[in-house]
């Protein structure tokens, strides 16, 4: 017993300072390593950086229905996704519902594995982009949990009525006349909707793409406001902007 007392009071030599004993005396709490996740507010307040980004904005805050057409990086999705979102903070609304035609851009990649929400993933990328943006992850996996906010594919849409909602139609370029006139009726009580696209960038033969000739019959009608964004309004790098007017 004496011998032991006297190892444990042997100072520590260069040697033995590298030996680490299996066994303690008293039990070592081990804390694992654990990355901090972060998690910001997202309440920043998104300011428009045109006329028309922000004739854009007024339109969807007083309008029901909206139509916002414009070339890529005009921030016609994420304008409309971030009043969804105060809409639902503030509870004007009950639930987000977001629809996108699930047409591939020249190429076909064959049948997508996992359920509808899965499948549709790669399609609505965008669309979450920005939610993920405005909400932060957890938030957003809690809404698409709890249904607040809603995947609804353009080919369920038939035969609802989408009430005390915001309902949004990105790459409306890429649906039918039919397709549009059949979205465009599911508009309920105390619903937003908003159809965003670009015409020039369509992957459907042009005569088969609905979206013109939809702006061209709803443009003047009362409580509807159509709203086109240029090239100047262009808000990705400088070249984007450049570039669409040569291409």
């Amino acid at each position: 017993m004496a011998k032991r007392t006297a190892r444990r009071s042997r100072p520590e030599t260069d040697e033995t300072g590298r030996v680490h004993s299996l066994f303690f005396d008293s039990p070592r709490t081990v804390v694992p390593f654990e990355a901090p996740e972060r998690e910001q507010s997202y309440i920043r307040h998104v300011r428009p950086r045109s006329d028309n980004q922000r004739h854009l904005i007024e339109a969807i805050n007083s309008k029901p229905l909206t139509v916002a057409l414009g070339p890529a990086g005009t921030g016609k999705t994420y304008l409309a996704i971030t009043a969804a979102v105060e809409a639902l903070e503030r509870k004007r609304i009950g639930r987000i519902v977001l629809s996108r035609p699930a047409v591939e851009a020249g190429e076909s990649l064959g049948y997508l594995p996992g359920d509808m929400r899965e499948k549709l993933d790669p399609y609505l990328r965008p669309l979450f982009d920005a939610l993920n943006d405005r909400l932060g992850p957890k938030r957003l996996r809690a809404c698409l949990d709890d249904g607040s906010i809603e995947i609804a594919p353009v080919a369920f849409m038939r035969g609802r009525t989408l009430n005390n909602a915001f309902v949004l139609i990105d790459e409306a370029q890429n649906c039918t006349y039919g397709q549009l006139k059949m979205l465009l009726t599911r508009l309920g009580w105390h619903s937003t909707m908003v159809l965003t696209g670009d015409p020039d960038q369509t992957d459907l033969l042009p005569e088969l793409s609905g979206l013109n000739e939809i702006a061209r019959r709803l443009e003047g009608q009362e409580e509807i406001a159509v709203v086109r964004l240029t090239q100047a309004d262009v808000v990705r790098h400088p070249l984007v902007g450049r570039m669409l007017g040569v291409l």
